[in-house]
């Protein structure tokens, strides 16, 4: 059999990543009886193309013979490093190249790092190849979406909250100080509950279209933030207060008109959240995620991931 070579990503590998993505997921959960993954890869190109661009050094691909057979992909946020990719072809399972692909993104053990990744409950190899260098699975990540049957059971805002749509508090031109005021205030808010600030993830989102709002209390503090878009997807989103976390959903679920049913992934931590969605007539679809980590670096009570992918 020809060699393997792993090598650092090009821009040009994208494409193929993806569909490498698409095709492993589909072999596992194919054996599920789960629908399969569309054709269209618009999405998660994006999102690859938005790794690349900001940890071109964390993402490489599996080779052989000139045709990519793996990849894996992972960001650097300060002192979190977050595994977001590795997959395989199917035929190229097994065999331990999903281990070369994470040591060779891997930060060396000296570097003090909190590692983090999110795998498929239905892919207990997986997980253990991530325990194996401290990624412990301790989470339930819950994919959360459908349609508000009981929308009135969704709690207003508290008197005194005020939700303040990015695009009024960064009006004027990018730099000005409305930009500056927002960016200082998410980070804050980042650091405090997620450990690290994330500010190119931020401008990711905004670039794809979600709507982001900052809530705040009568005299201006900050108290949370969060997204909704019109492909009815939510998130991420984060409250200083965990007691507010269900009515800055509630806003959001309401803030933006969807073009279908609405979606959002919810930790296993947010437990009055997850029941109120329920109740309010949404529902839980496939198989948990699972985060992973070898530290605690965050509070998943009070702050809601963007994806598995991308926290």
């Amino acid at each position: 059999m020809t060699e393997v070579t792993l090598r650092a990503a090009r821009a040009d590998d994208i494409q193929a990543c993806a569909e490498i993505w698409r095709e492993s997921i589909n072999e596992y959960t194919g054996r599920l009886n789960q629908h399969p993954i569309p054709d269209d890869l618009g999405r998660i190109i994006r999102l690859h193309r938005h790794l690349f661009a900001t940890d071109p050094g964390l993402f490489v691909v599996a080779e052989r013979a000139g045709r990519i057979i793996g990849f894996a992909a992972a960001v650097r946020r300060e002192q979190l490093w977050f595994l977001s990719m590795c997959f395989l072809r199917p035929a190229e399972q097994g065999l331990g190249l999903g281990r070369r692909l994470l040591e060779r993104i891997l930060p060396p053990a000296e570097d003090g790092a909190f590692l983090a990744t999110a795998t498929d409950s239905a892919q207990p190899i997986s997980s253990a190849l991530y325990s194996r260098y401290g990624m412990v699975p301790r989470l339930p990540l819950l994919s959360v979406s459908g349609y508000l049957t009981q929308p009135e059971v969704l709690p207003d805002l508290p008197p005194g909250v005020i939700a303040v749509p990015f695009e009024t508090i960064a009006a004027g031109p990018p730099g000005g100080p409305g930009h500056a005021e927002l960016t200082t205030a998410v980070d804050a808010l980042d650091r405090e509950l997620l450990g690290v600030a994330h500010p190119q993830d931020h401008r990711f989102l905004r670039v794809e279209g979600r709507h982001g709002f900052l809530y705040r209390d009568a005299i201006g503090a900050t108290l949370g933030y969060g997204y909704a878009w019109e492909t009815g997807r939510l998130g991420p989103v984060a409250s200083r207060d965990e007691a507010l976390v269900g009515p800055i959903v509630s806003h959001l679920l309401r803030a933006v008109e969807p073009r279908g049913a609405q979606a959002l992934w919810l930790p296993g931590a947010a437990g009055p959240v997850i029941e109120l969605l329920l109740r309010a007539g949404l529902r839980f679809e496939d198989f948990p995620i699972l985060l992973g980590w070898n530290r605690p670096f965050a509070d998943f009570s009070r702050y809601l991931p963007i994806s598995p992918g991308l926290l």
